[in-house]
């Protein structure tokens, strides 16, 4: 048996997290470290939190370390019930290759480019800004997960 440290997972990886960022004009997610059955309720809860915004949804996911079909069907979820076409922001190899086999790859696009996410203030008012904030969290969106 193998005993991880508490930035480690129990296999040695990183763990993996999922936050979900609202702004005025679009929803982000954020993906990071291990995407797999551990993440399923955080994955669930943060499906359920986008889709009840009702704004179009862009996934960085640019800092996942692994990701297994846990991680793909909250991909093919999100993209299924997104008002417009799913954004995928930077996708490592390991990523590319699991939305190409599994052919979801057809109902997303993929950027390079960190579009930004608008700066929605927490209170609701817009800053009049247009996005370039690539931190969650940060001056802009809502963090809720």
């Amino acid at each position: 048996m193998r005993v991880a440290g508490p930035e480690q997972g129990l296999d040695g990886g990183e763990p993996g997290s999922v936050h979900v960022i609202l702004g005025s004009r679009k929803a982000r997610v954020v993906l990071t470290g291990e995407v797999d059955a551990e993440l399923g309720h955080d994955l669930l809860e943060a499906s359920a939190d986008v889709e009840a915004s009702g704004l179009p949804v862009e996934v960085d996911v640019r800092n996942v370390t692994f990701m297994d079909s846990t991680g793909v069907a909250f991909l093919a979820r999100l993209a299924s019930r997104s008002p417009s076409k799913l954004v995928l922001i930077r996708p490592p190899d390991l990523v590319r290759f699991l939305i190409q086999v599994t052919s979801i790859s057809q109902v997303l696009t993929v950027v390079e480019d960190d579009p930004g996410i608008d700066h929605t203030l927490p209170d609701g008012s817009d800053d009049g800004s247009d996005g370039g904030d690539d931190h969650p969290g940060g001056p802009g969106g809502g963090l809720v997960a």
